[in-house]
């Protein structure tokens, strides 16, 4: 079953998380076919850029609790994303949590349309937002990373633009995308590329120095027994033992 759709137009590559039976979480066969087509996007002198979207009413749920990723690979797939010499653009019209609020983090440019919401609710299931820190903490403002990482609060497209999350938000998110993609159109193909390494250098600075004790300590804390409760219960859809 093939679980990303692509199609092109006019220099553009559209990938689409399309598993919205399970709202798009982060499987393993997932992580692996979406990397495999952003590398072909990144080889193929067509591809001007790339949006990154969804089916659904969901971009990504996060993990998929069934069938995790490997760490090491959900982690290729977000330094990909920032590596890839093609403008990685999220379109989002959806709900987004956790593990894919690293997608959208690892994209260069991100517009949400309306009815998105946001939470990093790692915490609620006994987890910390450990590898999808090193493409958000570089890009988000250090308050509001704060409160949101500890409370697994929701918020939507309007605090996600100031933040740092989101670039743009609007009505309708393609009206929102059109000047954006125009522009990138418009740009020369080497130029654009090392243009985003500039723009990118910092984020990929702390993929170098935290990947390795940040996939430890997802690994360490995915193999609590608060890990194992909170997943139980996320699955089971009911509240942690230790929820008051």
């Amino acid at each position: 079953m093939t679980l990303i759709g692509i199609t092109r137009a006019r220099g553009i590559a559209t990938l689409a998380l399309d598993s919205p039976g399970n709202r798009n979480a982060l499987s393993a066969d997932l992580v692996t076919e979406l990397a495999d087509a952003l590398t072909a996007c990144g080889k193929d002198p067509d591809v001007r850029a790339v949006v990154l979207t969804h089916s659904g009413n969901t971009f990504s749920a996060g993990a998929d609790l069934r069938q995790p990723p490997d760490p090491a690979a959900f982690v290729g797939l977000l330094r990909g994303i920032v590596e890839l010499p093609k403008p990685v653009v999220a379109r989002v019209t959806g709900h987004v949590r956790a593990g894919g609020l690293g997608l959208l983090g690892a994209c260069d440019i991100a517009a949400g349309g309306p009815g998105t919401s946001f939470a990093f609710t790692e915490v609620r299931i006994g987890v910390a937002p450990a590898v999808i820190s090193m493409p958000l903490l570089p890009r988000l403002e250090p308050g509001a990373a704060r409160r949101y990482y500890l409370t697994g609060e929701r918020f939507g497209a309007a605090e996600a633009v100031r933040i740092g999350l989101l670039t743009a938000s609007g009505d309708d998110v393609d009206e929102t995308l059109a000047p954006i993609l125009d522009g990138l159109r418009a740009a020369a193909p080497g130029a654009l590329a090392e243009t985003k390494a500039l723009v990118t250098a910092r984020v990929l600075e702390s993929f170098d120095r935290d990947t390795a004790a940040l996939t430890a300590l997802s690994a360490r804390l995915f193999a609590t027994a608060e890990a194992r409760e909170g997943m139980t219960a996320f699955l089971e859809r009911r509240d942690p033992a230790w929820a008051l």
